[in-house]
């Protein structure tokens, strides 16, 4: 048995989502108590409990304390990983990326191939955007050798939610290849996507990448945008991402979404602010994808390292989680970040 105190480091629905998908992959049941302690509401959110429950439902197994704002969870997998195909709807504008990033670890490992309909919110503060998601934690996963074909199906945005991402997983056989980026190197390209939603006359797609452009033209760079004008999504609503590639291989994203009262060229400045702080420090990953990548880099056979902007509680949480589920070694000396992958090859232990 698995025992999570909730409330340690970030205290956030991270630790739920991700100490339950390496419970499923490793076949161990788990208690978890004191779920998103530090949360303003804490307990059980809808994006946490779908999550929770389609882990359940992937692996067939059992689930008890499963309710919008339990504090506590008892999980016991099931027997075996089938794959095929899932939709999920979170019912709210909860991120559908923080579901996604549960499942992809199942999804690897599982019988066979898997695609995945989700439904709920893609663009909104506090959770990575599913820009973000496509563009730079997924081609990175591609490199440690993983199988993962994303589309964007339509936006969502607070409150309203209704975007859907579409997800094909291929399983894997072996495990993942380390990820080795000790070395930013030098700026190649930058480009970027500015999307709104219902917004056409008010041209917000075009000030924020236009804004960007001005920012980018002072530091005597240029961007190539792809402007994106959507009138599928159930509200208004915008998001901007910026992406950089360096000559080294290293991809570092910044992002934002709209809201109302945000003005795009707010959104613009945001973004490229973020983008040249990670920049700056000589990071190899952003500050976003430096704690995604943990549970990838501890599935792996052997060590990945690179070097992180700055420390955060999502770093501390992630590391504390493979250490204590996988038994992965790892460490963090100058912001350089090494995780010793256990070669995770989808033999479950049924302890």
């Amino acid at each position: 048995m698995i025992e999570i105190d909730g409330s340690v480091h970030s205290g956030s629905g991270t630790l739920l989502r991700y100490a339950v998908s390496l419970a499923t992959l490793i076949g161990k049941p788990i208690h978890m108590k004191r779920i998103r302690a530090k949360r303003q509401k804490p307990g059980l959110r809808p994006q946490h409990l779908q999550a929770l429950r389609a882990c359940a439902t992937f692996s067939g197994g059992g689930l008890e304390g499963d309710r919008v704002g339990s504090q506590e969870i008892h999980y016991a997998p099931g027997s075996n990983l089938r794959g095929g195909d899932f939709k999920l709807d979170i019912g709210t504008a909860g991120s559908t990326t923080m579901l996604a990033f549960t499942l992809l670890p199942l999804a690897l490992h599982a019988e066979n191939t898997c695609r995945f309909s989700l439904t709920g919110g893609l663009f909104q503060d506090f959770a990575p955007s599913a820009f973000h998601m496509q563009k730079v934690l997924i081609p990175l996963l591609r490199r440690m050798g993983a199988e993962i074909r994303m589309e964007i199906k339509r936006p969502g945005y607070v409150p309203k939610g209704g975007g859907e991402i579409f997800l094909q997983v291929k399983p894997r056989r072996e495990p993942l290849e380390p990820l080795r980026m000790p070395e930013q190197g030098s700026l190649k390209r930058i480009s970027g996507v500015s999307l709104s939603s219902h917004l056409e006359r008010e041209k917000v797609s075009e000030r924020m990448a236009g804004r960007c452009r001005e920012l980018l033209e002072e530091l005597g760079l240029e961007a190539e945008f792809e402007i994106l004008r959507d009138s599928e999504a159930h509200q208004k609503g915008a998001a901007l991402m910026l992406l950089a590639e360096t000559d080294r291989g290293c991809l570092i994203g910044a992002d934002r979404a709209g809201k109302p009262g945000r003005r795009s060229e707010i959104i613009a400045e945001f973004v490229v602010r973020s983008l040249f702080e990670d920049l700056s420090t000589g990071a190899t990953v952003d500050r976003h994808l430096a704690d995604q990548i943990i549970l990838f880099a501890a599935l792996a056979d052997g060590g990945s390292t690179y070097r992180i902007p700055f420390l955060t509680d999502h770093i501390r949480s992630n590391l504390w989680l493979v250490e204590k589920i996988l038994d992965a070694r790892t460490s963090l000396e100058d912001r350089i970040l090494h995780v010793e992958g256990v070669a995770f090859s989808g033999r479950r232990d049924h302890a």
